[in-house]
């Protein structure tokens, strides 16, 4: 948007994209999970969730500015929770109940989640994507959005090109003046890299991206170098940048500015649930405030080992994190091992 005074209005707001949101319900056990036993709970929740929705979580914890699209009545359990919590969101209606997802933890940080898989949205593609395409537009006060976050699973009935076709959806109607970015994995997410459509970033995990470069994820977790190689080969399949979180081993930012390496901070881990998604939230809005690649993975780091330190599925908001005790490495190395067979 050009304002008549000719100055270019950049715009801060974060559009999230959940396909398959669901109402995360989160058992805190006082002890180790005993299969087939009865245990009492020391402390329940429960939470609008989805990849997506987390990283809306936290940015209206943090202050900033979004808007949460996803399917969902007005009156689902999940609507209305992330109402309650201040979060704006367009909805698609559906005429079903959203999923419900059970995680339980254990004092040792140990997650054991159970996903149903969600109601079916057959035949509604061609509405969500053009729901998407209006989120992601100017409003009457603000230019279009900054990013839009394609994240999570895609629930029944949706092609396996879905994501592929969200984007083109965005591309066509706002071309370049939005930045895209994805955080998926499986069929979906490969379907993406395979049809040509430019993303601007990715958020996999050690596992989501040894599953479309080839490798060891546990090498990956190991050899941050490596990792950085994998990365590299990922950005040749239409990618500008690759942000790679490693739970306790750290994260990998790799792009055009270099690739950067980053510690994660020792923390007593209380539920990993989340922690990813809160990664790539403070990295968008270290990204909207004009920070640096050293600076925004240093917030992604932090962000994300601030989630993992909460109980149950809760979010950090930026106040509550350090990056400054995120030590980043600059790889200088050019060398890009040749993919893995």
């Amino acid at each position: 948007m050009r304002p008549e005074n000719g100055t270019v209005q950049h715009s801060t707001r974060i559009v999230t994209v959940t396909p398959n949101p669901s109402l995360d319900r989160t058992i805190e056990l006082g002890g180790e999970l005993q299969r087939g036993a009865v245990q009492r709970a020391v402390r329940t929740t429960a939470e609008p969730g989805g990849k997506g929705v987390n990283v809306s979580r936290v940015v209206v914890a943090s202050g900033g500015d979004t808007l949460a699209v996803l399917p969902g009545d007005e009156l689902d359990p999940v609507l209305l929770g992330l109402a309650t919590r201040g979060i704006p969101t367009a909805a698609l209606p559906i005429g079903a109940p959203l999923r419900s997802n059970v995680t339980v933890t254990e004092p040792t940080g140990t997650t054991t989640k159970l996903n149903e898989p969600g109601p079916s949205l057959a035949g509604r593609m061609d509405d969500l994507a053009a729901l998407v395409a209006d989120a992601a537009g100017p409003t009457p006060t603000g230019p279009a959005a900054r990013w839009v976050v394609f994240a999570g699973s895609l629930p029944p009935g949706l092609p396996d090109d879905a994501l592929a076709v969200l984007v083109r959806a965005v591309r066509t109607r706002h071309g370049d003046d939005v930045r895209i970015a994805v955080d998926s994995s499986g069929v979906p997410f490969t379907a993406l890299l395979q049809s040509g459509e430019r993303v601007d970033l990715v958020k996999p995990n050690a596992e989501e991206l040894a599953e479309v470069v080839g490798g060891d994820p546990e090498v990956y977790e190991q050899d941050l170098e490596a990792a950085v190689a994998a990365a590299h080969r990922l950005r040749d399949k239409h990618v500008d940048t690759v942000l790679l979180t490693l739970g306790s081993a750290g994260a990998v930012l790799v792009s055009g500015e270099g690739s950067h390496v980053a510690a994660a901070p020792r923390i007593v881990a209380r539920s990993t649930v989340g922690a990813g998604d809160s990664s790539l939230a403070g990295y968008l809005l270290a990204e909207v405030a004009g920070a640096s690649a050293a600076e925004r993975l240093a917030q992604a780091v932090a962000t994300g080992a601030a989630a993992a330190a909460l109980p149950g599925s809760d979010v950090p908001a930026l106040d509550h994190t350090d990056p400054g005790s995120v030590t980043v490495r600059t790889l200088h190395t050019t060398q890009v091992p040749a993919p893995i067979a």
